[in-house]
């Protein structure tokens, strides 16, 4: 078997690559590329597991990047269990045919007990004060002291939330590299989620986002450079391309507004309920699950989310098969958003009784998928003194929250989880072989055979 690298650069589309990310454009035009026809919804775990597996979401279960738990009555978002994925993963029928194949896991979802030989994901360290310590998670766990000890810890608050930056990336391109030189792996899956984070605070502002596509660039060009000392083979890809959007719709609230909501009052906030809720939405950028503990509402919540306007399809029934999303773990409708829109989670119908979580990065808590996690409120110039401050207390033993994620939605202006109106926005798939046979298009789910073949050098 032929040893390879797959670099997940998450945001990278044909639209992006040229003056600013000249090495990749360069391995561009060197190697062999097709656009990958999203699966849908086009989001990380969804995106991920169908690469992975070569199945649709009816297959393998993952559904969102979140959904509804029935039998917990919870909705739950960024589980970590490889065992939620239920199909055959690649390193497993890789090893079947050489017991000698060994892979990495570099940070791609659903990265904790599963198989393959070496793994590594944020874990951060919940401690009982409430402070939230970065760290990871690893197996062997030995490997985890390993990259902290050399590289430093990982830098958490750099992957998720206001302080996003190249150093998280960064981190985990060193940390695939230490990782590569210690176990030598035939398979390596490297995640670098740097363009995720401007791109969906300012869409296609090139102005904006130059300085990011230029750094990331440097990456790809350090582990490119790094492989191709190995021998080895390298495909460059994406997971889904991001779009500008203008127009946040809120259907929790619109649901709301018909009486099929519950909330709880707690301490003078809301929270929802999902288990006393009639019908109830998980938001994931342009998807959103409608999930229904009354049958008999379908027609009549259906019917209302066509009325929306920016709402696209709404789904049930057959064309939720059609989409490859017929799981018992799917809502009961399923809503695609129009080019210009995506879904919030919010429920609330004043900010004074929004969840306290509401204002907080808490990817755990919150019933959806929230971007506005990346922002804080341009309006307030002392938002960094604050932080400090709070950090400083936090420090000191006080107990204290970072209370500083605005909830304001229009803060927006890239999403993604539909398929683009233009091919150009598509994810994409580039082999350094310029001999590699696929199509100039191929579907997601054909990624899994494309890296087999590499591997098996069947290309």
């Amino acid at each position: 078997m032929k040893k390879t690298v797959v670099i997940n650069v998450v945001g990278l589309t044909q639209r992006l690559i040229g003056e600013h990310t000249p090495f990749i454009e360069s391995f561009l035009k060197s190697g062999r590329s097709a656009h990958i026809y999203p699966a849908i919804p086009a989001v990380t775990c969804t995106a991920q597991s169908t690469y992975l597996t070569g199945k649709t979401p009816s297959e393998h279960g993952v559904v969102a990047n979140g959904w509804y738990f029935k039998e917990e009555c919870e909705v739950k978002f960024w589980r970590q269990s490889n065992k939620l994925v239920e199909a055959e993963k690649i390193w497993e029928k890789l090893k079947k045919q050489d017991e000698h194949f060994t892979c990495a896991n570099m940070f791609w979802w659903y990265n904790m007990y599963s198989t393959a030989d070496y793994s590594v994901t944020p874990r951060p360290n919940y401690l009982a004060d409430g402070r939230k310590i970065p760290d990871c998670y690893s197996h062997p766990a030995e490997l985890r002291d390993t990259l902290q000890s050399e590289l430093g810890m990982f830098p958490l608050f750099n992957f998720w939330g206001p302080k996003t930056s190249i150093k998280s990336s960064q981190w985990i391109a060193d940390a695939t590299i230490r990782t590569d030189a210690l176990h030598d792996p035939t398979l390596a899956l490297v995640y670098l989620p740097h363009l995720d984070y401007n791109l969906q605070r300012y869409g296609h502002d090139f102005k904006k986002i130059k300085k990011d596509l230029n750094e990331i660039d440097g990456v790809v060009k350090q582990l490119v450079t790094y492989y191709k000392k190995k021998n080895a083979q390298v495909i460059i890809l994406s997971e889904y391309g991001i779009t500008d959007v203008n127009n946040p719709i809120h259907l929790n609230r619109i649901l709301r507004s018909k009486g099929y909501i519950a909330v709880r009052e707690e301490r003078g906030l809301e929270l929802l309920d999902a288990g006393a809720s009639q019908a109830f939405a998980v938001a994931d950028h342009q998807i959103a699950h409608i999930y229904l503990n009354d049958a008999s509402i379908k027609q009549e919540v259906k019917t209302l989310m066509e009325s929306v306007t920016g709402v696209e399809k709404v789904l049930v029934g057959e064309e939720i098969s059609k989409y490859g999303l017929a799981h018992e773990r799917s809502g009961d409708l399923v809503l695609l958003s129009g080019p210009d829109s995506w879904f919030t989670y919010y429920f609330w119908l004043d900010d004074k009784k929004a969840p306290d979580y509401a204002r907080m990065v808490d990817i755990h808590k919150k019933p959806g998928f929230d971007p506005v996690e990346m922002l804080t409120d341009p309006k307030d110039k002392l938002v960094m003194p604050k932080v400090a401050l709070k950090l400083l207390k936090k420090k000191l033993g006080f107990r204290t929250v970072l209370d500083i994620i605005p909830l304001d939605a229009t803060l927006i202006k890239g999403s993604h989880g539909r398929v683009p109106e233009d091919k150009a926005d598509y994810p994409i798939l580039i082999s350094d072989n310029p001999s590699a046979t696929f199509a100039n298009e191929v579907d997601a789910t054909d990624v899994f055979g494309i890296v087999e073949n590499h591997v098996t050098e069947k290309v």
